[in-house]
């Protein structure tokens, strides 16, 4: 079963699926997510005005799928950190890279009033993107056990998406530079100095 194009090209299910999360993405990059409108992402898609709703169901449905393919891209991209370093510094800096590469997934990602944050597969992509955080925390000297550690997961992350979100939002001072990698690095490097001023080993 297939979908005509705009242009009389028959789009196949997955791809058509495919063809309306990139133009959820484009049209988020443009206008914000509450500006989207599936009647614009089937013009963009070059489907019937029809086929969004037969994918998604709705607005949300589709922010739904576009939150999951966003968490579950981020799960992938900081547990590639995780395995090639082991280096919870370098999974802060992967987290704002992706905020900046992925700017559409990550101003959908944290809005859960746009979605159903009951989804199963929503719930499981976060999970993975939680935990690939959780074990860089984990894997950190000294890391208490319990309520600590909790609280030494929630530190990590309120630094790197506080940094990308100041950045995205283009709040962040002329001198931390153009380049998101570097800067975000000499800020995160800050949680693994001591306080007698020396950098420790974590980092």
């Amino acid at each position: 079963m297939s979908e005509e194009s705009a242009a009389g090209r028959p789009y196949h299910h997955g791809d058509l699926r495919r063809a309306l999360l990139t133009a959820a993405a484009e049209a988020i990059e443009e206008s914000g997510p509450t500006a989207l409108s599936l009647r614009d992402l089937a013009r963009r898609a070059g489907v019937s005005h029809a086929a969004p709703a037969h994918h998604f169901g709705d607005k949300a449905g589709l922010l739904t799928a576009f939150a999951t393919e966003g968490f579950g891209m981020l799960a992938d991209s900081l547990n590639r950190v995780r395995t090639d370093a082991d280096n919870l510094l370098e999974i802060g800096v992967a987290y704002v890279a992706f905020a900046v590469e992925h700017r559409a997934h990550f101003e959908v990602m944290f809005r859960p009033e746009l979605f159903d944050r009951d989804d199963p597969a929503l719930v499981a992509a976060k999970r993975r993107a939680s935990e690939a955080l959780r074990t860089g925390v984990a894997a950190l000297p000294d890391t208490a056990a319990g309520p600590e550690a909790a609280n030494a997961q929630l530190a990590a992350w309120s630094i790197v998406h506080g940094f990308a979100t100041l950045w995205l939002g283009g709040a962040l001072p002329a001198e931390v530079g153009t380049d998101p990698e570097a800067a975000s690095r000499a800020v995160i490097r800050l949680l693994f100095t001591r306080q007698d001023g020396q950098p420790d080993r974590r980092g």
